[in-house]
């Protein structure tokens, strides 16, 4: 796995798979690219170069421990523009699940002359009261299984799942916007994929984003949180379709 030293501080671990226009994918809270996204990857990588950091904290990547500030996503969002910078990448297609997908759509709000496209799933740009409970219920995290912590380096998870329960009620507490705000400027597509029984993503604060965005669409599909996971093939083909038509 290539490692790469970025002008934010940060070094990222990456997977970077095929040829063609570039793709980032960005992975979820607590995974990788290789974790969370396997056979989207190889569903891609034929027909793009797709790069998978693994953003600061998580996986291999430093700096560690992993910590949430109250402006995690725009962090985040930085250091994938300077990723692409380090590896002299002009422009690509961004992908993103769950707090990826969050990051993602920062990024193309801060830099939007940078992406073709942006697609993300599990993800809104708007941290509304509806979300509150979902996130209080993250803390203690005795939700996060071994193979989770060993592969952030984590013993403890309690603490770091706590910063980032403050951050996002923070986030609420402040009047929720993550990106909204920056969706008008995101003048390349963008899609919005969202489980109908996702209870941390309720449709109609997607569908707020993409009213805001010039070339915004939500797709609904029947699943939860992960629909890349729980309705595969259908999600493959929308993507594709998004992908192909991003012009």
């Amino acid at each position: 796995m290539p490692v790469i030293d970025l002008s934010t501080d940060a070094r990222f671990h990456y997977e970077d798979e095929g040829s063609g226009v570039p793709l980032i994918a960005l992975h979820g809270r607590f995974g990788t690219a290789r974790a969370d996204l396997p056979t989207l990857i190889a569903h891609l990588s034929p027909r793009y170069r797709v790069l998978g950091p693994s953003l600061r904290g998580y996986g291999l990547s430093t700096p560690k421990p992993r910590d949430y500030p109250i402006d995690f996503y725009h962090r985040d969002a930085r250091d994938v523009i300077a990723f692409m910078d380090a590896l002299a990448i002009d422009r690509a297609h961004l992908i993103g699940y769950s707090d990826g997908g969050e990051t993602a759509l920062v990024a193309a709000g801060l830099a939007p002359e940078r992406f073709h496209s942006v697609a993300v799933w599990g993800a809104v740009g708007y941290f509304g009261e509806a979300m509150r409970p979902w996130v209080q219920r993250n803390y203690p995290a005795d939700w996060m299984d071994a193979e989770t912590k060993a592969l952030n380096g984590i013993d403890d998870p309690n603490p770091i799942v706590l910063e980032w329960v403050n951050a996002l009620k923070t986030m609420i507490d402040s009047g929720g916007d993550v990106s909204l705000s920056l969706a008008p400027q995101i003048t390349c597509p963008v899609l919005l994929m969202l489980g109908v029984t996702d209870r941390l993503n309720p449709a109609e604060y997607g569908q707020r984003f993409v009213d805001a965005a010039p070339r915004g669409t939500l797709r609904m599909f029947e699943t939860g949180h992960a629909c890349h996971d729980e309705a595969a093939e259908e999600f493959r083909q929308v993507l594709d379709t998004f992908l192909a038509g991003a012009v």
